[in-house]
């Protein structure tokens, strides 16, 4: 049966599930649009509920699951993309612990504070899944991992990462029971040039938000690291900050 309605409820729960985040906590499932998205979802064992496909737009094989087919005014309707690719799914949530985390005697994670932009979160998440980190933990986060925008701007990078979310205290106890050297991005007297940290051992590296850096919790916490840098400004975009130190990590491992 082709849905042609917007009236359908099931469109109606589906737009629902991509513009209120409560609505998706609540329901257990999260929205995925777009074919690499999809397969990388599926690849790392993400449990689909249903597709919704329109077959105009669609040219590859339909996937097992339950398939809704939708008109292409209808997709239009829910696709949240510029462009589309003609393929919708709804997955399952997972939750997983920090307590869940084994890290290795080399991990390196990389620990973000109260990360506010889905965007931001989506290119850090990239950024870490290239470069081999081993965990992203977002403590005191204001983002939903499974918003839209996050996926999309990680373009599926969400599904083959570690990605915990925790207060503060929560990750500063499981660093400090694990044996992390904890690198703080504070710049003051005591900052090294990140270049002169050993990121070959167990290594945290705590950035704060872009508008008022670390918050006072972590003063003191760790070691200061700073980026070095020969411009007249101070300081970078987060997702570009965070690159550069996920790039370190890997060129040290090397």
């Amino acid at each position: 049966m082709l849905i042609e309605s917007f009236q359908n409820d099931k469109v109606k729960n589906l737009i629902k599930l991509i513009t209120d985040n409560r609505f998706r906590k609540k329901s257990g499932v999260f929205v995925v649009e777009g074919q690499q998205e999809n397969e990388r979802a599926q690849q790392f064992h993400f449990e689909v509920t249903e597709f919704f496909i329109c077959e105009n737009i669609y040219q590859k094989e339909l996937p097992k699951g339950k398939i809704h087919l939708v008109s292409e005014k209808v997709y239009d309707k829910i696709a949240y993309r510029g462009s589309s690719e003609g393929i919708i799914g709804v997955y399952k949530i997972k939750n997983d612990e920090l307590s869940s985390f084994q890290p290795k005697k080399d991990s390196t994670v990389i620990v973000v504070e109260g990360v506010e932009k889905p965007g931001n979160l989506g290119a850090i998440l990239r950024s870490c899944e290239a470069f081999g980190i081993d965990a992203l933990i977002v403590a005191d986060g204001k983002t939903d991992f499974y918003n839209p925008n996050v996926i999309r701007s990680s373009v599926g990078c969400l599904f083959g990462m570690k990605i915990f979310q925790a207060m503060n205290e929560e990750t500063l106890a499981f660093l400090e029971k694990n044996d992390f050297n904890i690198y703080t991005t504070i710049m003051d007297e005591t900052s090294k040039d990140m270049s002169q940290r050993n990121f070959k051992e167990k290594s945290a590296v705590i950035f704060g938000t872009e508008h008022s850096g670390l918050s006072n919790f972590w003063i003191g916490k760790g070691q200061n690291t700073l980026i070095p840098m020969s411009g007249s400004i101070d300081s970078l975009n987060l997702s570009n900050a965070v690159a550069i130190t996920c790039y370190e990590s890997l060129r040290q491992k090397k």
